[in-house]
């Protein structure tokens, strides 16, 4: 079925803090956007950052998380439990100049649909989920909500003094609204605290087409970062947060006791602070192992740097990985665990809850830590490394699995059936406490 048979939406927008980089929720929202137009809609971006056409992107500053604005006021009401009546109008103020913006680009792009990418999800920022709630009781217009992270997932919002907010917006409670989770876990949990009826559409890589082979763009990746050709490249692709468990990575080089094993991480962490890489470098000091912090190579995509240096695509970077390190503690689903498979790469990782329970009955074959580092662990990843054939046949039998559970044609199921349901035709709506909660002071 294709949009020109649902005449009532045509153009869908995403709303979201940024949609630039490699995060978990651009990359979901590039692969979204790829299944939405091969079914025929046209989709455009609405968000604090793009890399996205021009063209398609209304860009509102004040909705990228990392405005300083949005920072300045996030220190100011997590960790703290009232906040002052100063601080609840410069909320508000914010929030009716994004709502203003919003309103802007559903009618220059004359929108039919909002996807708020876990903008009404996660409580970093505030004043963009509180404007696209307004928005969505004053037109009634029908909204997918994918949520990635809730708060309730996140320990740093635990403590807030904008209860009020996180309770009405992150998620919300409104007719019109298609909640996606990303895991049955999420899920589960999402309907428990709410009640609200939801669907699960897992992330997904297009397994449908193999990547391409690596060109000579990238043939220089290993030298770039001091690794030689015959050296071991553990590749752990994650942000430098403290649940993606990087001290694993970096007792499982000092337990293969190998100078050609190498650990390569591909990201920052500056979004959640510098403490966490701290405690990684002295506790990688301690054990005598020396990680590569490969993020000022790696972009979104390959060109070169305001300091005249080489980009590389986190895609450049796959292939040339012998191992993926992934040793999350907690992960809203595992974009780096597709990616891998997606890449015939062998991984260990460790047993997360999701994992558990919907990546690993799918059949996969993976070295599987349970929260630590044993003897057999390390074993089986020597083995890895070293028999090419038990490898080979890991990694073919990990992406016939992928390809039957995780590719996009799953995506597009789901969103069918969304995007083609019955619907009621927008109009004024009264009633809720959201409504109450929003008023203007």
């Amino acid at each position: 079925m294709s949009a020109t048979e649902n005449p009532e939406i045509r153009n869908i927008g995403f709303v979201a803090t940024r949609v630039s980089g490699t995060d978990g929720v651009s990359l979901e929202i590039g692969k979204w956007t790829s299944v939405l137009e091969h079914l025929g809609y046209d989709c455009f971006f609405i968000c604090g950052k793009s890399d996205r056409p021009q063209a398609m992107s209304f860009v509102i500053e004040q909705a990228d998380f990392l405005h300083p604005e949005i920072q300045t006021l996030n220190r100011d009401v997590f960790g703290k439990e009232s906040r002052s009546p100063e601080l609840s109008r410069r909320i508000r103020e914010i929030a009716n100049n994004i709502k203003d913006q919003i309103y802007q680009a559903i009618e220059q792009f004359s929108l039919d649909l909002l996807i708020a990418q876990n903008s009404l999800t996660i409580p970093v920022n505030i004043p963009l989920g509180a404007a696209l709630l307004e928005i969505l009781f004053e037109t009634r217009m029908p909204c997918i909500a994918h949520h990635h992270d809730f708060a309730w997932e996140r320990e740093r919002f635990q403590i807030n003094a904008v209860s009020d907010y996180i309770d009405a917006v992150f998620p919300p409670d409104v007719p019109g609204i298609d909640h996606v989770v990303i895991s049955t876990v999420a899920g589960q949990e999402f309907g428990r605290r709410t009640g609200q009826p939801y669907r699960v559409i897992h992330n997904v890589m297009d397994f449908a087409h193999p990547p391409d082979e690596p060109d000579e763009y990238a043939d220089d990746f290993r030298q770039a970062i001091g690794v030689a050709e015959d050296d071991i490249l553990i590749l752990q692709p994650t942000r430098i947060v403290a649940r993606k468990g990087i001290e694993h990575s970096v007792e499982l080089i000092r337990r293969l006791d190998d100078p050609r094993c190498k650990l390569v991480l591909t990201h920052d962490g500056n979004d959640e602070g510098e403490g966490y890489l701290q405690r990684i470098q002295q506790f990688a000091e301690l054990l005598g192992v020396e990680p590569i912090i490969a993020d000022h190579l790696i972009a979104a995509e390959r060109g070169i740097a305001a300091d005249g240096s080489k980009q590389y695509s986190i895609w450049d970077v796959y292939p040339h990985a012998d191992l993926i390190a992934y040793p999350s503690t907690y992960e809203g689903f595992g974009n780096a665990f597709l990616e891998a498979v997606y890449f015939r790469k062998p991984i260990f990782c460790n047993r997360y809850t999701i994992f558990r329970a919907d990546i690993e009955p799918c059949g996969f074959h993976t070295i599987g830590m349970n929260g630590f580092l044993t003897d057999d662990v390390v074993e089986q990843v020597r083995r890895v490394l070293r028999d090419e054939d038990y490898r080979e046949d890991m990694v073919e039998r990990n992406y016939r699995a992928a390809r039957q559970y995780f590719s996009f044609e799953q995506v597009e199921q789901e969103l069918r059936s969304i995007l083609n349901k019955p619907r009621t035709k927008p109009g004024a709506f009264t009633g809720s406490k959201q409504q109450v909660v929003l008023q203007e002071n």
